[in-house]
């Protein structure tokens, strides 16, 4: 018996309606909008067609921004991702607490990056923070310094404050490899694989796609990063922690052009859709596993 799908559509309208009108057509206004010299204390907006992207890609600024983006979108993806994973497949095995320590996991990843940004402002505090007062402790004291607004320190700095906490990528995975059919592990040993082996060849490859997915959700996690490297460096010292959304809020706010800023968004997008689609394609995301 045929499934009758003629009012499917009408069901999809109340979505495409949404879709359309909260991200769509905002899309839409900010492309066209960067192509005019748009600033709020202007009588008019003046068309200018690609004058803002050309300004753009020849700002040394945007270079840097652009590089550190890219650089922690490989961090992410890579580092991150893989702490995750290997957090995952550590409490698959159900060690003793690993339920605790599946939890306690995740409270850094519930809380707010505003909350986060204040504790390592503490941490990182050239007078009472933890790591200057233990390099003290241990008869370092020529190593410490001011680690978020030294050139050589602030981009590593920045970056542990999020590296480590991989508790949403460890979560999903576990979650994954915990539906994983057990007649398939029983056949791998029965076959005589070691549980390195196991978990190299068999529980990893059918965690494919889950870790394709929590690559691209680390990817555009860092092309949305703005308030954990606002509150701890501003994106500096100079531009040492300079990425695209901090540098997209500090045209349109301290410049007051929203026509530039708009362009930045533009290329933010572009980015986000190129990240995603070589992460799926990398990792077959839409390939079935059999």
């Amino acid at each position: 018996m045929k499934r009758k799908k003629g009012w499917l559509p009408v069901f999809l309208l109340p979505a495409v309606a949404l879709f359309l009108l909260i991200y769509a057509v905002p899309l839409v206004i900010v492309f066209v909008s960067s192509l005019f010299d748009y600033r709020l204390t202007g009588d008019s907006m003046t068309f200018i067609g690609l004058q803002n992207y050309t300004q753009l890609f020849s700002d040394a600024t945007f270079r840097q921004a652009c590089g550190h983006t890219v650089v922690w979108i490989l961090i992410h993806c890579i580092i991150h991702v893989s702490i995750g994973v290997i957090l995952a497949l550590v409490l698959y095995k159900k060690p003793r607490g690993w339920k605790f320590v599946r939890t306690a996991y995740m409270i850094p990843n519930i809380i707010s990056n505003a909350a986060m940004g204040m504790i390592f402002l503490n941490i990182f505090n050239p007078q009472y923070g933890v790591v200057n007062s233990i390099l003290k402790a241990v008869g370092l004291e020529n190593l410490t310094h001011n680690w978020l607004m030294d050139t050589t320190t602030a981009f590593p700095s920045v970056t542990m404050t999020w590296l480590l906490f991989a508790g949403y990528t460890t979560t999903l995975v576990l979650a994954e490899a915990l539906t994983i059919d057990d007649s398939v592990l029983e056949a791998a040993r029965v076959d005589g694989a070691t549980s390195f082996q196991t978990d190299m060849f068999v529980v990893l490859p059918l965690l494919r796609k889950i870790i394709g997915t929590t690559m691209v959700m680390a990817a555009t996690y860092m092309l949305q990063m703005f308030d954990l490297i606002y509150i701890t460096t501003k994106g500096g010292p100079g531009s040492t922690t300079m990425n695209l959304p901090l540098m997209l809020y500090s045209v349109y706010k301290n410049e007051n052009n929203y026509g530039y800023s708009n362009a930045i968004g533009v290329c933010i997008v572009i980015a986000g859709v190129v990240c995603m689609t070589l992460i799926n394609k990398a990792m077959r995301v839409n390939e079935e596993d059999y």
